[in-house]
């Protein structure tokens, strides 16, 4: 019952954000006087509408969305309407380009706002990962630096076990090895990171002793390490027995892994984490062509990896587990992090989205000063017909790539606690 609820929460959260989204473009025209004939939430049919002034506000039947017209978005919309002389002067295009770059990038810094908004409430209130922490972590799974366990836990330990006088000392803790050693070879193998050592491990025999190379300061080294057997939970809900030697990822003790900065430093501190999320996200956005073809191959059957994308339905099934969990923290930085994802994605310049608008909107206004310049006659506006077959193109790209990660995340989900 609470992922259930935590999935219909998440996607009523993902639906206010992109209802807040038009909401902007809607407030930002009204307040520069363009002309706004409809707002609604969702698509298709009208289940409720009324209208107050000029504009019409309402509900409609598929909960996907929302959408706000603006009259004279292009000229083509225009000529569509039936205007008086007093509304032509309040289309869109015919206002000065800065207040339509305001109106048009509106509905992205929305989302930034909201983001931002909650984040700031994680950040000073409730707590949120430390990037310190969360630096040292990394640089951990990076380069296979280890904490060394003190004995071997039970199979049914829980993440509060601590070990005793009776239970079996772990095996790189009995061989010699401390907290902080990078390992850089198994058996002769070179270790590169977590996953190459982790890797490496799970091949070995228990029991049989096998070398490991360890870095420690500025020398290196060797230690014979007994591995033991332990049992590893499949992803189809099976187990096999693998080797392990008794290291975790080190985590620098000396670092608290959770921040609360409390509401003056909180400001700051949200600051510093809204840049990082734009540089992840623009980062991520590089990589995704590299993340179609292993998407691909989840749906086909291979194990779906963690940072393949995921689409509205993945995210709904991540607040769900989230809820399941009772991890409220892991659910609204969630939101943070897909609204300040849409905010950027939504800015690219590539039509329909509003980012294709502004690049057109910036393009004429540079295209008619270098015709000015040039002594030659203003080019005027740009041909939308001529950009028609570009802008399917893109909605047909768009529109198949949601339909792949749709597709991932009910055949193959990526899960957080299972």
């Amino acid at each position: 019952m609470a992922y259930t609820t935590g999935i219909i929460l998440f996607a009523l959260a993902i639906l206010i954000s992109v209802s807040l989204h038009e909401f902007g473009h809607m407030l930002t025209a009204k307040a520069f006087r363009m002309k706004v004939t409809r707002y609604f939430v969702g698509f298709g049919p009208t289940l409720w509408s009324f209208r107050r002034g000029e504009t019409e506000y309402g509900l409609k039947g598929i909960p996907l969305g929302g959408f706000v017209k603006i009259v004279g978005m292009t000229p083509l919309e225009e000529e569509e309407e039936d205007l008086d002389q007093k509304d032509q002067k309040r289309v869109f295009w015919r206002k000065p380009l800065w207040q339509r770059t305001i109106v048009l990038a509106a509905g992205s810094v929305t989302h930034f706002i909201l983001a931002f908004a909650v984040l700031w409430v994680l950040v000073s209130f409730v707590g949120v990962t430390n990037p310190a922490w969360a630096d040292s972590y990394q640089h951990s799974q990076e380069t296979a630096t280890v904490d060394v366990a003190e004995c071997i836990p039970p199979e049914d330990a829980d993440a509060d076990f601590t070990c005793s006088a009776s239970d079996r000392p772990g095996p790189a803790s009995e061989a010699g090895m401390q907290n902080g050693d990078e390992i850089v070879g198994v058996g002769g193998s070179a270790v590169t990171d977590w996953d190459s050592l982790v890797e490496r491990v799970s091949d070995l025999t228990p029991g049989e002793p096998v070398e490991v190379a360890v870095e420690r300061g500025e020398r290196t080294h060797e230690f014979e390490i007994e591995p033991y057997s332990a049992e590893q939970e499949l992803a189809d809900g099976t187990t096999e027995t693998v080797a392990r030697i008794g290291v975790t990822p080190y985590l620098d003790p000396s670092i608290d892994p959770v921040m609360v900065s409390g509401p003056v430093q909180g400001v700051g501190d949200t600051l510093v984490y809204t840049g990082d999320m734009f540089r992840e996200t623009f980062i991520a956005l590089g990589k995704l062509p590299s993340k179609i073809p292993p998407l691909w191959d989840s749906i086909m059957g291979a194990e779906r990896a963690d940072d393949t994308p995921v689409s509205v339905v993945g995210a709904s099934r991540l607040g769900g587990e989230m809820v399941q969990y009772d991890q409220w923290a892991m659910f609204f930085m969630l939101l943070v992090v897909l609204n300040y994802f849409i905010g950027v994605f939504n800015l690219l310049p590539l039509l329909p989205m509003d980012g294709g608008h502004l690049a057109i909107a910036w393009f004429e206004r540079v295209r008619s000063w270098l015709a000015a310049k040039r002594g030659r006659p203003d080019p005027g506006r740009v041909d939308y017909l001529k950009l028609m077959p570009l802008t399917y193109a893109v909605i047909i790209l768009l529109g198949g790539f949601m339909l792949l990660t749709i597709t991932a995340d009910i055949v193959n989900p990526i899960t957080i606690f299972n």
